[in-house]
């Protein structure tokens, strides 16, 4: 009977405890996610104090038991994901043989597949090595590991010198986890529940940041509209104005991220901790992941720098195919940038989030939605500016009209979703409604370079961005 009351007990004991009143050999540290459910302690590997919550009571490395969790992953979808790998040293051979050089589609299809199982096995690795952390510290740690693919994709592109593609990479991201992956979680939750409810502070603040990082993005594109006519300054002039606003706006983003992470990880931690643990309460199979064999800490290293490897090899090999298929195969810049780039960045984030959502833990699945969406608006996007500037290329945040509008519409639709915290799946079904009519009419939007050019036509854009900035105005209430 103590046995089967042990956890709840605990659960008061450590909700009314402070930490002066621990003894010494107790200290009270964040709990991790499977800690809620298990009550297991820490174990100190050297100098690293490591969760015991997601051990497998293993150390190091054993290749067959590693090879099976693998395999076996976090969901049945990752699971179906895994069968793709046989894509991926197919894709990196064809990169590097002679034979096939012309052969640009079947190049770029082969490298755009391998991505999706090293992506997923980034996301697994994140994911288990999470479970051994503190609950905000894990979520940041995954959301963090699982936007490499991104930033590698980011720094592959500008090397490669195609800023148009890298810009609307940025935006197609975060279009992607707020329309389609929000939207997925949102449709997944409601086919086993009539109503899903998530916590406050999960909806409100990420919502709020989302649009603070939406108008920051935007003030570089609306600055280059407005004086794009009407102005007697030479188009160079022009250019630089823009190039240094995008810099300052990219340090600001920064800073505004930094100071977000103050308030998750420290001052408000308690709002967000309790979300998570509301989560684990209700997770309809808590009892069988606790059953399932879990990755060592070594082993969740080793499987990153592999998947991190050979993203990188296989982001070399489809970046280098990227001008030949917009060329030759009449693809535009748009569509691959703001969708095809972003849904292989982002599979794992999506999978996890689905997966999440689908077990009832819709608050971690927002967090991985919000929390990646955020990272790439405040923290990927402002990073690739930056490292730009350190290379000395004229990398900004000039974004196309249509792009910047689309975003700005969709912050506001998906903030209006998440203000009563809760969903069902008609949310969840229109979400991914409009992130296809996106696709749409990104699939027939034209090349760059078949523009007239950004000065001429300024009055026109710059008329659209000043009715998106008064729509965004009416819904604050400001006008």
């Amino acid at each position: 009977m103590a046995t089967a009351n042990g956890d709840g007990v605990l659960r008061d004991r450590e909700k009314t405890t402070r930490p002066s009143q621990t003894s010494d050999h107790e200290q009270v540290l964040p709990k991790t996610r499977q800690e809620v459910v298990s009550g297991q302690k820490e174990r100190t590997f050297g100098f690293l104090r490591v969760k015991t919550a997601g051990e497998s009571g293993r150390r190091g490395i054993h290749p067959l038991q590693f090879l099976a969790i693998i395999w076996r992953s976090s969901s049945w979808i990752s699971r179906a994901v895994n069968i793709l790998w046989p894509f991926v040293p197919a894709a990196i051979a064809v990169h590097y043989i002679e034979s096939v050089r012309d052969r640009h589609v079947m190049k770029f299809s082969l490298a755009y597949i391998a991505m999706v199982p090293c992506a997923n096995l980034i996301g697994f690795a994140g994911q288990e090595l999470a479970r051994k952390m503190p609950h905000m510290l894990g979520v940041l740690a995954e959301t963090t590991i699982a936007s490499i693919v991104e930033i590698i994709l980011f720094m592959v592109l500008l090397v490669g010198e195609q800023y148009y593609v890298i810009q609307a990479a940025i935006l197609g991201s975060i279009l992607a986890n707020m329309l389609l992956c929000l939207g997925l979680c949102f449709f997944t939750a409601g086919l086993r529940r009539e109503i899903a409810t998530f916590h406050a502070a999960v909806s409100e603040v990420g919502s709020n940041l989302l649009l603070i990082a939406g108008l920051g993005l935007a003030i570089p594109t609306v600055f280059q509209r407005s004086i794009g006519s009407g102005f007697n300054l030479a188009a160079e002039d022009i250019e630089n104005r823009v190039l240094n606003i995008s810099r300052i706006v990219a340090v600001l983003l920064l800073i505004a991220y930094a100071v977000f992470l103050v308030f998750q990880m420290s001052t408000h931690h308690g709002l967000y901790a309790e979300a998570f643990e509301h989560d684990e309460d209700r997770d309809a199979d808590k009892h069988e992941d606790r059953k399932k064999a879990k990755l060592t800490f070594t082993e969740c290293i080793f499987a990153l720098a592999v998947s991190v490897a050979l993203v990188t090899l296989i982001a070399i090999a489809l970046v280098g195919e990227i001008p030949a298929i917009v060329e030759e195969n009449h693809v535009s810049d748009p569509f691959m940038g703001l969708i095809l780039v972003p849904l292989v960045e982002k599979a794992a984030e999506h999978l996890t989030a689905i997966d999440e959502a689908w077990d009832n833990q819709i608050n971690f699945a927002l967090i991985h939605c919000i929390g990646a969406t955020l990272q790439t608006a405040m923290l990927n996007a402002p990073l690739v500016v930056l490292v730009g500037w350190g290379k000395n290329v004229p990398m900004d945040l000039n974004f196309e009209i249509f792009d910047i509008v689309m975003l700005i519409l969709a912050i506001i639709t998906v903030g209006n979703f998440l203000r009563d915290q809760k969903s069902d799946y008609l949310e969840g079904f229109l979400c991914v409604i409009v992130y296809v009519a996106i696709a749409v009419a990104a699939f027939y939007f034209p090349n760059p370079h078949d523009a007239v050019g950004h000065g001429e036509g300024g009055e026109a854009a710059g008329e659209a961005a000043g009715e998106a900035a008064e729509h965004v105005a009416r819904h604050l209430g400001l006008l």
